[in-house]
């Protein structure tokens, strides 16, 4: 899902082969379980979208520390061959979509993307981000259901222009300063939902 939310933002790095990468995660979690001497005693994110924008396969991955976001999203702990991996559906995995750093990177990403590549209109724009994440144009009903979530979320954001700011801000790549950031945070938060639908994050 991860690799999935960086390639329709436009953001995945596909170059193939080199070393590990760490992406963000919350800071703390390998001392509990690390000697002070190992050399992955603490952990340190790397930085840098070359990097921290590679694919999943790439992921530092610490035993006894696994990177969270991979095992709360069922990926298998790798200590022995997995077949098929458990299907879950958890509140916990839902708040890691919505608000884990990379996800958030990614929505304001799709858009940017949808903002410059999409058209004009605004119904062109949502036609666009939703078919690049569902590979399908959205129904009439959903249609309404974006443009009425996106006209209350720019009304909310041109009074908040604060964390709209905070919002466009996170990730290792820079918003585009040509776009207005309540008009991008409103656009990101339109994008996060659709990276979250059922038939997005579920497999079948």
């Amino acid at each position: 899902m991860r690799d999935q939310a960086l390639f329709a933002s436009g953001l995945l790095v596909e170059k193939i082969g080199g070393p590990s990468v760490k992406p963000p995660q919350p800071s703390g979690l390998w001392e509990a379980v690390g000697y002070t001497s190992s050399n992955t005693a603490k952990f340190q994110a790397d930085t840098g979208a070359e990097k921290v924008h590679r694919r999943s396969l790439y992921i530092f991955w610490k035993r006894t520390s696994p990177p969270p976001q991979m095992t709360i999203t069922d990926a298998p702990s790798r200590e022995s061959c997995t077949v098929r991996r458990e299907r879950t559906n958890t509140p916990l995995q839902a708040l890691l979509l919505m608000n884990e750093p990379q996800y958030v990177e990614a929505s304001r990403a799709l858009a940017q993307r949808a903002l410059k590549q999409g058209g004009e209109s605004v119904e062109g724009r949502l036609v666009y981000l939703f078919r690049l994440v569902t590979s399908r144009r959205p129904e009439s009903n959903e249609l309404a259901a974006l443009s009425a979530g996106l006209r209350d979320l720019l009304e909310h954001y041109r009074k908040e222009v604060g964390a709209a700011k905070d919002l466009v801000a996170q990730g290792e790549t820079k918003a585009d300063p040509a776009i207005d950031p309540s008009e991008l945070a409103a656009w990101s938060m339109i994008a996060n939902a659709v990276l979250n639908l059922d038939e997005v994050v579920t497999k079948g």
